[in-house]
C-alpha cells in the first residue's frame, strides 16, 4: 500500500519569542521540520505534503528545499487542525494509499513508533492514533478507550468532563488511516467545541460513528514531545542526545562523562573511539575506529581517520580532513586542511586553507595566513617537513617535501625539497651590556627611595 505524510507546519509558535519561526529551531543541529520530512522518508512515503501558514516566507521557502513546490500546502484560515488537514487535498488528488498526520514541531518520534500507526490499520483499525501515558496530562487530549480496548473517542482538554479529564491516555496528534477515507471524514468536522475551532481529532468520533474500528498505539511521551516554547526546545534536546550518548556507547564508543558531550543528528563515530568531557560533535562530523578525543574540544564538518589523536581544547572546523595518526594538540585549530599519515600540529596552531604531508610536523605558534582581507589562499606544507615554531606561512606558498622552516620565521616565498628557510631578523650581541644595564638602573632605583 502506497503511503502519504501530512506536515503540519502552519503553527505562529508565538511562545517561542523569537524572529525565527518556530519549526525551523534545530534540536541535534538540526531544523525540526527537516527531522519530521526525514521521518515521513523512513516510513516510506512516496508523498510528503507539509502545510504552512501565509505570513513565514522563511518556513515556506525552507518546506520548498525539503519537499518541492508542488507539496507546499497553504493554510490560509488557521482555525483548527482539521482545517490544516484539510489544506493539503489538492496535492493528494487522486491519492488512494495510507496517510499520516505529522508534525514540524515534534521531531523525535522513533520510525519503529510512527510505523506503528500504519501497523494498526494493516492489522483492521480504519484510523490509528498515537497515544501516551503522561504524569501530567495537563492540556493534552485525552484519548477515551472503549469497552473493548479500542478507540472510542479523543476528547479535548478544555471539552473533557471531570471523569474524562483525569485520564492519562493523552492523544500526542499523530493518526494514520486511509486518504479516502480520512478526506471523506474532514468534510464532516463541526467547529461546536470550546474554541470554536475544527478539529482533526473529531475524525475518531465520526468514524465509529460508522461503526469503524479505531485504535490507540502506545508510545512513551518521550518519543512525540512536541515544542512550542524555548523550554521545550531545551527540553527535546536532552532527549536527543540522551539517546545518541547511550547508542553511540552501546556500538562501542568510550566516554568518561557521557553527559558533557554533545553530538548532532548526523554524527558518525567508529568503535573504539574514546572521548574525554566537554567533547561538542557539531554538524558534518565523522570519525572512524581507535580514535582519542581529549577534553574540551570542539568539532564541525570534519572527518578524522583511524589512529588520530585529538586535544585536549583542539578545534576542528568544515574542511578539515584529518589523516591515519595525526596528532592535533591544544589550542590547535584546523579549517579546510588536509592533514595526511603521521603529520602532527601539537601547540597552538591555526592551519587555514592548506595541506599538510606526511609526517610533517608544525611547531608550536604557527599560523597560516590565508587571507589577505579579499581572498583565501592556500599553503602547501610537503611530507616530512619541519615547521620551526612562532612562524608564519603567508599564503600562497609551498614548503617542500623535506623542507624546514626556523622558528619564528616569516615565509613568503616558496621553500624547496631538502632547503632550510630562514627569514628572520639577524641576531646582535652586545658585549656586557646586561651588566652595565642593570648596576645603572639599581643605582637610580636606590636614589629614588632617599629622596
Amino acid at each position: 500500500m502506497s503511503r502519504a505524510a501530512i506536515i503540519l507546519a502552519a503553527g505562529k509558535g508565538t511562545r517561542m519569542k523569537s524572529s525565527t519561526p518556530k519549526v525551523l529551531h534545530k534540536v541535534g543541529g538540526r531544523p525540526m521540520m527537516a527531522w519530521t520530512t526525514d521521518l515521513a522518508k523512513q516510513l516510506g512515503c512516496e508523498k510528503t505534503i507539509i502545510v504552512v501558514g501565509p505570513q513565514f516566507e522563511d518556513v515556506h521557502q525552507a518546506a520548498v528545499s525539503l519537499v518541492g513546490e508542488e507539496n507546499v500546502c497553504v493554510q490560509e484560515t488557521q482555525s483548527g487542525t482539521a482545517t490544516a488537514v484539510q489544506a493539503a487535498v489538492p496535492a493528494l488528488k487522486g491519492f488512494k494509499g495510507e496517510a499520516i498526520v505529522l508534525y514540524a514541531d515534534t521531531p523525535l518520534i522513533p520510525t519503529d513508533v510512527a510505523q506503528g500507526a500504519f501497523t494498526a490499520i494493516d492489522e483492521g483499525a480504519s484510523i490509528s492514533v498515537l497515544g501516551f501515558e503522561a504524569d501530567n496530562p495537563g492540556g493534552y487530549g485525552r484519548l477515551i478507550l472503549a469497552d473493548d480496548g479500542g478507540l472510542d473517542r479523543i476528547v479535548e482538554a478544555k471539552d473533557a468532563s471531570p471523569e474524562e479529564y483525569a485520564v492519562r491516555l493523552c492523544n500526542s496528534g499523530v493518526m494514520a488511516a486511509p486518504w479516502p477515507l480520512m478526506e471523506e471524514l474532514l468534510g464532516e468536522v463541526k467547529n461546536d467545541n470550546a474554541k470554536g475551532e475544527y478539529y482533526l481529532t473529531d475524525l475518531v468520533g465520526l468514524a465509529r460513528g460508522r461503526s469503524l474500528k479505531a485504535a490507540a498505539v502506545p508510545c512513551n511521551e518521550d518519543d512525540v514531545l512536541g515544542v512550542n516554547s524555548r523550554v521545550q526546545l531545551a527540553e527535546a534536546e536532552t532527549v536527543f542526545q540522551q539517546r545518541a550518548r547511550i547508542r553511540f556507547m552501546e556500538e562501542g564508543v568510550g566516554m568518561i562523562d557521557p553527559e558533557t558531550v554533545y553530538f548532532s543528528w548526523d554524527t558518525q563515530i567508529g568503535n573504539d573511539v574514546f572521548v574525554e568531557p566537554n567533547v561538542v560533535f557539531g554538524p558534518g562530523v565523522k570519525i572512524a575506529s581507535n580514535v582519542t578525543i581529549k577534553a574540551f574540544c570542539h568539532f564541525e564538518g570534519a572527518v578524522v581517520a583511524e589512529g588520530a589523536v585529538l586535544g585536549p581544547y583542539a578545534r576542528l572546523r568544515p574542511g578539515a580532513d584529518i589523516g591515519e595518526d595525526v596528532r592535533i594538540g591544544n589550542f590547535v585549530e584546523v579549517k579546510n586542511t588536509k592533514m595526511d599519515k603521521g603529520a602532527k600540529a601539537n601547540h597552538l596552531a591555526y592551519l587555514g586553507d592548506g595541506s599538510v604531508g606526511e609526517n610533517a610536523n608544525i611547531g608550536a605558534g604557527t599560523i597560516f595566513c590565508n587571507y589577505d582581507g579579499f581572498f583565501k589562499h592556500k599553503t602547501e606544507i610537503g611530507k616530512n617537513a619541519f615547521v620551526g615554531s612562532n612562524s608564519s606561512i603567508v599564503a600562497p606558498v609551498k614548503v617542500g617535501d623535506d623542507a624546514m622552516v626556523g622558528s619564528g620565521s616569516v615565509v613568503t616565498k616558496d621553500v624547496e625539497s631538502g632547503d632550510l628557510a630562514l627569514a628572520r631578523g639577524q641576531q646582535v650581541s652586545k658585549s656586557g651590556w646586561s651588566a652595565k644595564f642593570r648596576e645603572v638602573m639599581s643605582k637610580r632605583k636606590a636614589d629614588s627611595k632617599k629622596k
